[in-house]
């Protein structure tokens, strides 16, 4: 099974034209080799997002979704080349079953996830928000390591985990997405049972990033910041092959600020 991650930073947005050569996320859709795709960031109910992706929909990709609670924000959703045996939205018996934050699909004998966790800002509500959903997303996370079900949570996580996810990681340590809390929560995620598989593939070095943002020369200068994981469970991390940022080889070819994340499991 071959599964990416990518943030489309809107979907309708996404699957717009730019030019002959960038034709948008519906033309990689077409070429890309995944199984499985799951996007965030949609900011489209459902409605508009069978719509935007009705070609990849009639090329045989089969849809699930979680429409944002509010308009033109979050929003994730999962597209797979085979039917789904089971559709879960949302966190059940929290504040966030209808943010259109996490969406959770059972293919064969995998449980894959598509979440969004929303970027936070430190020393505010927002942050607050950010945390009791971080908190939601651990609970869930151990009910799927106790039930022992091969598992991989992919998305947009906005935490950049170790100094080598973030180009300019000296100047973000009081900024939310790199707070030491947030950084520590990711920890101990991983030490529940839970496998950053992309870092496994690439040790000890700077990145691969994911993220760049859309002003000045980040893009140019790859400084950028590793914030799209695929997070498995240890049986399904025990079969990854390869991983891969998926980077456009220039600016004018991104049609999102994030890069799909590609891993292969066996």
């Amino acid at each position: 099974m071959i599964v990416t991650t990518i943030n489309v930073n809107g979907v309708r947005a996404a699957v717009r034209e730019r030019s002959p050569e960038n034709l948008g996320l519906l033309d990689w859709l077409t070429n890309t080799s995944a199984d499985v795709v799951c996007l965030q960031e949609t900011r489209a109910d459902d409605d508009q997002l069978a719509q935007a992706l009705a070609p990849a929909i009639a090329d045989g990709w089969h849809l699930a979704s979680a429409e944002p609670h509010l308009k033109g924000r979050s929003g994730v959703a999962v597209l797979s080349r085979t039917p789904f045996s089971a559709v879960r939205i949302g966190l059940p018996a929290t504040e966030f079953e209808l943010h259109g934050r996490y969406l959770e699909v059972d293919i064969a004998d995998v449980t894959v996830g598509s979440v969004y966790v929303h970027t936070g800002e430190a020393e505010t509500e927002r942050q607050l928000e950010k945390e009791r959903f971080m908190s939601a997303m651990a609970k869930r996370m151990s009910e799927l390591t106790a039930d022992g079900r091969d598992a991989v949570i992919c998305g947009d996580w906005n935490i950049a985990h170790t100094e080598n996810d973030i180009k300019a990681w000296k100047a973000n340590v009081k900024k939310a997405g790199f707070l030491p809390s947030e950084r520590q929560w990711l920890t101990e995620v991983m030490e529940s049972g839970w496998v950053d598989v992309m870092r496994t593939l690439h040790p000890d070095v700077a990145g691969p990033y994911s993220w760049w943002s859309w002003r000045g020369k980040a893009f140019d200068n790859d400084a950028g910041w590793r914030i799209d994981y695929h997070l498995a469970s240890e049986s399904l991390a025990a079969r990854t092959v390869t991983g891969r940022v998926e980077k456009p080889a220039a600016y004018a070819l991104r049609w999102s600020d994030h890069a799909p994340v590609t891993v292969e499991f066996g």
